[in-house]
């Protein structure tokens, strides 16, 4: 019987780790309806399709947030590091797959309209649009692919309609008082919490996700009470979320998630830290 120790155990553990992560999130994807489906796009053996990578191809962006990367016999090469899994995998693009993540914050606030803070670090709650995703059944920032020739802004705006607010289904006559005030919403002051990389679990050695996750937070709480929220498109749920460390999210929202807490100087975490303690 052969005995893995030390990193040989340690890389088998993740491999397999990985591998049930990918295979769960793929029986999942397979039984959701057609338009869940992720748009893919042909083999690198088809005949006319060669793409461009590290470029703008077309109306396709091939470029990666992180910079350049290497491209070995015609495959890109993901920059972090080996998977475990060849290929394309579920994604859609060899390469980056491009994608946006709003962040729709607001303060907690009680019946008389005052913040609610923290008992332990009284930090001000921030909460947080979340969605439960209709493919794995995790809970996520709302957010979805750049389409071709799309605006990083304008996906912002276009996922969190669909996902949060079902923009999709709405009348005509709702849709353009929904635009209105989306474009208040999306108009404002904002920041960019990341950009870059995504631990994906649908991440291969030659396709991975990456992201602008970008934060827009309702000071005063009424432009969302204008918004009711309503899961469409992937959405499986919609509601607001508390915010704290004990959040358990998809792929590195967690990580978004706390970032935002630190600009805006929300309650993230009962724990101190290290060196904080008397």
């Amino acid at each position: 019987m052969l005995l893995l120790t030390g990193a040989s155990y340690a890389a088998v553990v993740h491999g397999l780790a990985r591998a049930v992560a990918v295979f769960s999130f793929t029986v999942a994807l397979s039984a959701q309806p057609a338009r869940c489906a992720l748009r893919r796009h042909p083999s690198l053996s088809d005949k006319g399709f060669s793409p461009k990578f590290n470029e703008r191809d077309g109306e396709v962006e091939r470029k990666s947030l992180s910079g350049l990367y290497v491209v070995e016999n015609g495959r890109p090469q993901n920059p972090v590091g080996r998977t475990g899994l060849t290929g394309r995998g579920l994604l859609g693009r060899w390469g980056p797959n491009h994608a946006a993540d709003p962040v729709v914050t607001r303060w907690k606030r009680d019946r008389s309209g005052n913040k609610i803070a923290h008992p332990v670090t009284g930090k001000n709650i921030l909460q947080f649009v979340a969605i439960k995703r209709r493919d794995c059944g995790e809970w996520a920032i709302p957010g979805g692919m750049v389409d071709p020739g799309e605006k990083v802004s304008a996906t912002l705006k276009r996922e969190f309609g669909e996902e949060a607010l079902n923009s999709l289904q709405k009348l005509p006559e709702e849709k353009v008082e929904l635009e209105k005030q989306l474009h208040k919403l999306f108009s404002q002051e904002h920041f960019v919490v990341y950009r870059g990389y995504v631990d994906d679990p649908r991440n291969t050695d030659n396709a991975w996700m990456e992201t602008e996750a970008v934060n827009y937070h309702d000071e005063t709480g009424e432009t969302m009470d204008n918004l009711p929220l309503e899961a469409g498109d992937d959405a499986g749920t919609v509601k607001w979320v508390d915010i704290s460390e004990k959040l358990k999210l998809y792929a590195n929202h967690s990580y978004f998630i706390k970032l935002v807490t630190e600009e805006r100087g929300a309650h993230w975490s009962e724990d101190p830290g290290p060196g904080c303690c008397e």
